[in-house]
């Protein structure tokens, strides 16, 4: 796979991933884009022990755009974008209203909070990642070699912002439909570079790091084989990957992918692994999108292990879930989750397991 690495017309990073070795790709971006006033922070909450961001600048961020101006199409005369070039496989390029910034290093003097709330400059990065120049095709639609590419380009993107400066964590996700609240159709992906371990992860790893204590064994380890084993929830699986609804499942839709080799984050799966999650998870998306008339809103997450600590606790998996509770229904989250973080599931996991099973292979 080739990589053509430029930057746009505001010194953002772009960099093209092909699969023709001999492309050569446009790299002059000759847009004049406006200056943003960029300045993003994080508070520490005491009480929850949990850092907020606060990026005020994306107020302004591009909202639902018609077709023919869509930022993440190739450019055409009519409309310059993102892209620079009239075509691409993938692409990946900074956001240009990003939550976490490469350069904050002041703060608002006029703002008082309690001596108890720590506050620093939210320094990361957010990348978008574009998987097709196709603005129509969903995620499930890909070819087999263009999901396996994107696999590869998750994981270069991993290694690479893993490597920059104060940067604690890495997660790549895709964000689908606009019930999740996707501003923009086209379909693509996101990457965040967090400067912190982020809470869910924090409290996975310390939940991994009481069972080794306890009982010797890593945690994930034992509930994949524990899933595999009843097989009740078991959704679909090969010869490297087990999907599988959660035996907790909060979601009216959630499935877990899991590799069967431990492995930390996404540079480390073989090429066979690479090979069998692709086609795994193009299977499942496809069953998703069968559920119901319309196609599934979705978010895809992948749960990689902190950059530098707790890494052999940490069992990289992708969890896929959805609002959508019925063909005409939205789980709406009331007051027991937002405001108790206590779940109530219509539907039991053994009731979305064999709902999705039902799908088409």
């Amino acid at each position: 796979m080739k990589k053509t690495v430029t930057t746009l017309a505001d010194g953002r990073d772009l960099i093209y991933y092909d699969s023709d070795e001999s492309v050569v790709r446009a790299t002059n971006d000759a847009r004049v884009l406006p200056d943003l006033q960029i300045s993003s922070e994080m508070r520490h909450d005491p009480i929850l022990d949990e850092w907020v961001v606060m990026a005020s600048h994306r107020q302004g961020r591009t909202f639902m755009p018609p077709t023919n101006r869509c930022p993440l199409c190739p450019t055409t005369a009519a409309n310059a974008t993102e892209v620079p070039d009239r075509d691409y496989d993938i692409v990946v390029f900074e956001n240009r209203f990003p939550s976490l910034v490469r350069h904050s290093d002041d703060l608002d003097t006029s703002v008082t909070i309690p001596a108890t709330v720590g506050r620093e400059p939210a320094q990361g990065r957010c990348e978008v990642v574009v998987f097709t120049s196709d603005h129509d095709r969903s995620f499930s639609e890909l070819s087999l070699s263009r999901v396996r590419r994107v696999v590869d380009v998750w994981a270069d993107r991993t290694a690479t912002l893993a490597a920059l400066p104060g940067i604690e964590q890495v997660f790549p996700f895709e964000n689908r439909g606009i019930e999740i609240g996707v501003t923009l159709t086209h379909p693509h992906g996101q990457i965040y570079a967090f400067p912190f371990v982020t809470p869910r992860t924090d409290r996975m790893l310390t939940s991994a790091r009481r069972y080794r204590n306890q009982h010797g064994e890593n945690l994930f380890a034992e509930l994949l084989a524990a899933e595999q084993r009843i097989g009740d929830r078991v959704v679909a699986a090969n010869d490297t990957w087990t999907a599988f609804v959660p035996p907790a499942a909060r979601w009216p839709i959630e499935v877990h992918f899991y590799p069967h080799r431990r492995v930390e984050d996404l540079t480390g799966l073989t090429d066979a692994e690479r090979d069998d999650f692709s086609s795994l998870y193009l299977s499942v998306l496809k069953r998703l999108d069968a559920l119901y008339e319309t196609p599934l809103p979705y978010i895809a997450a992948w749960h990689q292990a902190p950059v530098r600590r707790d890494r052999d606790l940490a069992y990289l998996h992708l969890e896929v879930f959805s609002v959508r509770r019925a063909a005409d229904k939205i789980k709406y989250l009331a007051g027991t989750e937002s405001g108790m973080g206590v779940w109530i599931n219509d539907s039991t996991p053994e009731q979305i397991a064999a709902l999705i099973r039902q799908g088409p292979r």
